[in-house]
């Protein structure tokens, strides 16, 4: 009875090996790699005007491409990129129609039961933008309505600094940060909560930039990392290794200018640089 209740347990531990995310061997067979990412989350991830994917985590993506086709010696390797929205993002890769999510995923421990995590590739945190005409800090928001982007960390995050703080405000779910800007522009949000990278890029490019602020404080910090099957050890080991050299040899102070133009990663993004070039 022992031994055959073994011989099951040892079926049942092979059985599930057997069944572990293989991404790569799926690329070698296939010859596609399918990178999902955002329309609306510059400058991370996003359609360019020329329609193309672009955004500083989306060309993280593009370098680890190239790592992905020397490793499975897929020389004609098609890149496949396939829009995810906000809400439902995760569930791609979890499902498989995803290889890698290339956009401004914050990594929490809920998050980790559906999918794993490459080491980081940001550190942002949320602010709040709002007309300049005021009010100017979130303890004036009183009564008053603030957006978020839906089904977002930061939607959780605005709830529980509401609370800390203890202001009775109106929070509106937005299906984008588009959205988001564009009601505080015609009067129907009061303010936008969202990441600070996204707010600023919004802001810099934004015809109503006079008449919109970017309010100084942090009210979170979070960390972005890119998103990928669980139990897929080689690919994650493939990946983090790419994003390691990238940090380790400067390369990626070429991708951060592209889309964050001259101006220099803060303390932050400096130390991520430095602690996260692991050795080979």
């Amino acid at each position: 009875m022992i031994r055959a209740g073994f011989v099951g347990l040892l079926g049942l531990v092979v059985s599930t090996g057997a069944l572990a995310t293989d991404t790569l061997s799926r690329i070698q067979k296939t010859g596609a790699l399918r990178l999902g990412f955002r329309a609306d989350a510059p400058p991370y991830s996003y359609r360019s005007g020329d329609g193309s994917p672009s955004g500083y985590v989306v060309d993280l993506c593009r370098e680890i491409s190239e790592v992905i086709k020397k490793s499975t010696g897929a020389v004609n390797l098609k890149i496949e990129f396939v829009e995810v929205a906000a809400a439902s993002r995760l569930e791609t890769v979890r499902d498989g129609k995803v290889d890698i999510l290339c956009d401004s995923t914050s990594v929490t421990m809920a998050r980790r039961e559906l999918v794993d995590f490459s080491i980081p590739t940001f550190i942002d945190g949320a602010g709040l933008l709002y007309r300049n005409t005021g009010p100017g800090h979130l303890a004036d928001f009183e009564g008053k309505r603030i957006g978020v982007l839906q089904g977002s960390t930061n939607e959780e995050a605005l709830k529980a600094v509401l609370y800390k703080f203890d202001i009775e405000a109106k929070i509106v779910p937005m299906k984008s940060h588009e959205d988001g800007v564009r009601a505080i522009v015609d009067k129907s949000l009061d303010s936008y909560f969202g990441d600070r990278g996204i707010l600023s890029h919004y802001l810099r490019a934004s015809k109503n930039q006079s008449i919109l602020k970017l309010e100084e404080q942090y009210y979170t910090f979070e960390t972005y990392a890119l998103a990928i099957p669980r139990g897929d050890g080689r690919l994650r080991l493939l990946v983090d290794g790419a994003l390691a050299d990238l940090y380790r040899s400067h390369a990626v102070r070429r991708i951060y200018t592209r889309s964050f133009g001259n101006t220099a990663p803060d303390e932050f993004m400096r130390a991520l640089f430095v602690i996260h070039g692991v050795p080979k």
